[in-house]
């Protein structure tokens, strides 16, 4: 089934061109179904890039999907036009009386600095505080694991003296999570960032971690009801886009090291080596599938008798 997205939405034509099946407002009007409610926290400056890769795992299931993508309407942002934000975005301010099947919150380059000097971090804290009562499972990709961990249960940062990039082997460590049906053992993962996450501060909050290892800290982890949802890494970025942030990296003079793993014979003058693909459409499924779909009350306003994780 399709995923509904705003008419005009210029991932419309990409992923339409990749036989990914999307749906307009328009048409999915004339549908008699229940789709299931997702709203996109989407905090990246690449922010159409970002659309068109979560659309593109978004739409690997037989789900009908809804989906509203949310902007921080205190945050002026620097790469994305006001124009498409205006036409294709709601204010998080002005979904406070929704209610979602999930949610996902997305990376964004603010890791370095702390919370409270992040000039949305209010308007963030306050639409966490929503979700807690008004979507059914939320999942935090890359920073927005750190905002998840620290709003939610006090886990602050770990920062990383070099940064964590490249495909990263990943060991399972639980295998009872329906999350990661289908997964080899090990499997890979992008990673993009200068902070991690120590198994044992995940476990002394509650959380079950799922999978990680030595090098990338805990990757996957979730609550016990798997109502919140975390993956330090990036299932969704295409080929090219650790190639791009090494290249952007560079030419801003950092010190840094090609992103591991991904070229072939880790030499930047190589084209990348694909191996995430299959793990994120399959992650991606089962998140929809057994933690969204299979859980959540066809009566949303029915959530306000579910006990919070």
């Amino acid at each position: 089934m399709p995923v509904k997205v705003p008419d005009g939405l210029p991932a419309i034509d990409m992923l339409r061109g990749e036989n990914v099946f999307l749906m307009t407002e328009q048409r999915a009007e004339k549908q008699d179904i229940r789709p299931l409610k997702i709203a996109i926290v989407n905090l990246m400056p690449t922010k159409e890039a970002t659309e068109a890769q979560l659309l593109r795992l978004l739409s690997n299931t037989p789900l009908q999907i809804d989906v509203t993508f949310v902007a921080m309407g205190g945050h002026i942002s620097k790469n994305t036009s006001a124009s498409h934000l205006e036409a294709f975005y709601k204010d998080s301010r002005t979904i406070l009386n929704e209610r979602f099947d999930g949610l996902i919150v997305t990376g964004a380059p603010v890791e370095t600095l702390p919370f409270n000097e992040v000039d949305y971090w209010d308007e963030l804290a306050t639409l966490l505080n929503w979700a807690h009562q008004n979507v059914y499972s939320t999942l935090f990709i890359c920073w927005g694991v750190n905002a998840g961990l620290y709003h939610y249960h006090s886990i602050d940062r770990r920062m990383v003296d070099k940064k964590i990039s490249g495909i990263y082997p990943l060991e399972m460590y639980e295998t009872t999570s329906r999350l990661l049906l289908g997964f080899d053992n090990p499997f890979f993962m992008p990673q993009s960032r200068y902070t991690t996450v120590f198994p044992e501060d995940a476990k002394t909050a509650g959380l079950r971690v799922l999978a990680g290892s030595d090098e990338a800290g805990a990757v996957i982890m979730a609550a016990p009801d798997h109502r919140q949802v975390y993956i330090t890494g990036h299932l969704e970025y295409d080929v090219d886009t650790l190639d791009k942030e090494y290249r952007r990296d560079v030419a801003a003079g950092l010190d840094i090291v090609p992103p591991i793993n991904y070229y072939k014979n880790n030499d930047p003058a190589n084209p990348p080596i694909i191996r995430w693909k299959t793990y994120a459409h399959q992650f991606f499924a089962n998140w929809l599938n057994y933690y969204v779909y299979q859980e959540t009350p066809f009566d949303l306003r029915t959530l306000d008798n579910l006990s919070g994780s």
